[in-house]
Formats: C-alpha cells, sequence, structure tokens
C-alpha cells in the first residue's frame, strides 16, 4: 500500500502513486464486474412454458381454458427452477438478447483481466514486477536467459477471443424474426459454452498470476529516484520562495536550465540523472543537500494513494470477501 512507484500516462513518467494503489485499481475493474455479474443474475427470468409462438395455447387447451391453471403451472415451474419469475412475453423462445446481457458479464471480466495482464507485462519489461516462474520453465527455446510473461500474454489472447465472442449474441438477437427463426441454435451451442470455458480460463490464469506474482523494491525505487528530480522542481521552487526569499521568475529560469541540461545528459549519453546535484551546487537556491533530500521524499508525491489504498481494502473489498468467503479459496491449476 504505501510502496511509492512511478505512475505513467502514456506509458510516460507521471505523478508517482503507490504499488498498492495500482493493485487496487485491477481490483477495482473486477469488482465492477462482480456488480454486473449480481445484477445479471437477479434480472434472469425463466421463459416459462409458452408454446410455440408464446401465447400459451396449448396449456390453455390442455386445461379447458383455464387460465389460472396455465399461468400457476408456469409459477411452479420457474420455482422448480430456482427462478423468482418468467418472462412475461416471448415468441417461441425467450428474447436472445438475455443471453447478449449474460455475455456482456463475461466480456468484462475478459477486459478487466486483459488490463489486468498488459499492466504486469509492462511492468515485467520494467522489471519492477514479474509473473510467477517455474524452476523448469523455459522462458524463450533460443535465448535461455528471458522470463517471457507468457501467462499473462496467455490472459491476454484468451481475453481477446472471448470480448469478441459476445458478438455472436448481439448479431443472433438482431438478426432473430418475428416469433423464432433456428439460426440461432448452431450458434448459440458454440458461442455461449465456449463463453464461459474461456471465462473460467481466463480466470484460472489471472488467480495463478495473482498469488504467485514478485514486486522488485529496489528497482521500483531505481525508476522512481530516476524520475524525481524532474518532478520535485515545482516542490523546490515553492520551497525556495517561501523559505529563502528567492525570486520567483529567477528561479524558475534556473531550474528550466538545469533540467534541460540534466535531461540531456540522460538522453544524450546514458548518464544518471545529476538534476538535484546541479541545483544544491547553485548558489541561487542556497539548498542544502539534506533541504533537498526532504523535499524530494518520494513518500510526498503519492498524495492520498496509501490511504485510499487501505480504505478501499478495509471498506469495500474484505466485507466483499467475508460475503463470499464460501466461494473462496479456487485451485487454479495451469499448464505450462
Amino acid at each position: 500500500a504505501a510502496l511509492p512507484t512511478l505512475a505513467y500516462t502514456h506509458f510516460q513518467a507521471a505523478q508517482p502513486t503507490t504499488v498498492g494503489k495500482r493493485a487496487c485499481l485491477w481490483i477495482n475493474d473486477l469488482l465492477f464486474d462482480l456488480d454486473q455479474l449480481d445484477f445479471q443474475l437477479s434480472q434472469l427470468k425463466l421463459l416459462g412454458c409458452k408454446g410455440t409462438t408464446g401465447t400459451a395455447a396449448s396449456f390453455l387447451a390442455l386445461f379447458d381454458g383455464d387460465t389460472e391453471k396455465a399461468e400457476r403451472l408456469e409459477a411452479m415451474i420457474a420455482e422448480k427452477l430456482g427462478f423468482s419469475a418468467c418472462q412475461a412475453v416471448s415468441g417461441q423462445t425467450y428474447t436472445r438478447k438475455a443471453d447478449f446481457a449474460v455475455l456482456q458479464v463475461l466480456s468484462g471480466i475478459a477486459q478487466s483481466a486483459s488490463k489486468f495482464a498488459t499492466d504486469i507485462r509492462l511492468l515485467s519489461h520494467l522489471k519492477e514486477i514479474d509473473e510467477p516462474f517455474e524452476s523448469h520453465q523455459i522462458g524463450s527455446s533460443a535465448m535461455a536467459y528471458k522470463r517471457n510473461p507468457m501467462r499473462s500474454e496467455r490472459i491476454c489472447s484468451l481475453a481477446r477471443y472471448l470480448i469478441c465472442d459476445v458478438q455472436n449474441t448481439a448479431v443472433t438477437a438482431a438478426t432473430q424474426w418475428l416469433e423464432r427463426t433456428l439460426d440461432d441454435s448452431a450458434n448459440r451451442r458454440i458461442s455461449i459454452p465456449e463463453a464461459f470455458l474461456c471465462a473460467d480460463a481466463v480466470l484460472n490464469l489471472v488467480i495463478n498470476v495473482a498469488r504467485g506474482m514478485r514486486v522488485y523494491p529496489a528497482v521500483v525505487e531505481k525508476h522512481l529516484r530516476d524520475e524525481l528530480p524532474f518532478m520535485a522542481t515545482e516542490n523546490i521552487l515553492m520551497y525556495c520562495v517561501r523559505e529563502k526569499g528567492g525570486d520567483r521568475q529567477t528561479l524558475h529560469e534556473a531550474i528550466r536550465q538545469h533540467s534541460v541540461a540534466a535531461a540531456a545528459e540522460v538522453k544524450e549519453y546514458g548518464r544518471e540523472n545529476d538534476l538535484m546535484e546541479r541545483i544544491a551546487a547553485d548558489p541561487l537556491f542556497s539548498l542544502t543537500r539534506e533541504e533537498l533530500d526532504a523535499i524530494a521524499d518520494p513518500a510526498a508525491f503519492t498524495g492520498l494513494a496509501e490511504r485510499q489504498c487501505r480504505r478501499f481494502l478495509a471498506g469495500t473489498v474484505r466485507p466483499i470477501l467475508e460475503e463470499n468467503k464460501n466461494e473462496l479459496g479456487a485451485k487454479a491449476e495451469i499448464n505450462v
């Protein structure tokens, strides 16, 4: 929750956050999906027994025109199958938009999983985080030293399929004729089961990666240290104006020149960022190294990230885990 790390917008270094806060974003997406799942489960209704065109004419005839019996039969069937209600109206089948609504939930899970796995892949490149890696696992058949994030890549690959699969249900719902046509059947027999199987595989991989990932604080700290001097310049400027009585415009120009020179050293020659040393050596600022270190303390740049993380975990995540504790502990076995 408290470990400062560079945040990235456009995959360019941005105002720091914490490792825990970033993980909370992944969790938050999955909680959104859980809300959608609960909502769709609460909305699901049984087709009932309405006959060939949805009028229940055959059942009405079976009960000698007794409307109450025909409707009671439908209610009894719904209760027996665990549904709270039946569709009020239908053709021969329930609206295929219901299939679309269900698969949208699975698509949402795939989106969240893919975002999580993509972030892991990017952070793996930066050597800040590794997904699990077995002792016998081969990262590359040619380059023995490599540790490719293949589990995260597999998540992204399967998630892409699942996100696309939901379009089958959308097109099926859109192309049904009148009370029913049979061109939905063969497609549904493939697209719906495969969507659930794929979602199961994706979540198995997500669980496996989440349980076994490793964070490398020293690398995280190094990347932050490389960029923090630039981010600290505004704080340095304000401190020198307020505490040292410096002229803002003069100091601003000095910081600009030092920043340009330090950036050139980093980009053109691959050297360390020496912006702090330049500012410490400039008498215009009258700053000691201790003052600079205090101004550039990484924790001072993460805002409410740690607090947000801890409040989110305590106030949102833990109650949901407690509510669903009987569903926890799933075994996530995969082949690598």
